[in-house]
């Protein structure tokens, strides 16, 4: 059986793997929904790559789809530290993702919630259910701190 906080504890990790190697610390992990079982796990690698789209959603669904050799996870779940961007949740939507849980709203970038909201868009053939607010706290401490860090204190209020 799933459980959403040890889920999301999988992805924290990833996002502190990213914050360690200076990246935007975001991470991901995908789990099968009835079993549980953890499929694969990323986090943002986009300066180490050299490439903006290596978020950490991206490189789950693409490790996935390669490990089940399926191009559709319908039967699985995401968890993520911070709300997808357009591009992830269209990733989502294309990879018919069942459920996406992630941590930190992103007002500015978000693309479920908040932003280009791409599951309400009529061209969206595939809408997953999306929960979000999950360990809100630590997911956005990670990034104040990143980018505390990064851009001196007090750079991104709290």
């Amino acid at each position: 059986m799933l459980k959403v906080e040890t889920a999301m504890a999988t992805a924290i990790e990833e996002a502190k793997k990213a914050f360690a190697a200076g990246e935007v610390p975001i991470g991901a992990a995908l789990f099968h929904k009835k079993s549980g079982r953890l499929i694969a796990v990323g986090h943002n690698k986009t300066k180490a790559l050299n490439d903006p789209t290596w978020h950490a959603e991206m490189e789950v669904i693409k490790k996935a789809c390669q490990s089940l050799e399926t191009t559709y996870l319908n039967d699985y779940v995401l968890f993520t530290t911070v709300e997808p961007c357009a591009m992830c949740a269209t990733a989502c939507a294309h990879a018919k993702v069942g459920e996406i849980y992630f941590g930190a709203y992103d007002v500015k970038s978000g693309g479920t919630i908040n932003g280009a909201r791409i599951f309400n868009q009529q061209t969206c053939h595939h809408k997953p259910e999306v929960y979000g607010g999950i360990m809100e706290g630590i997911c956005q401490g990670l990034i104040r701190d990143f980018f505390k860090e990064k851009r001196g204190v007090g750079a991104v209020p709290s």
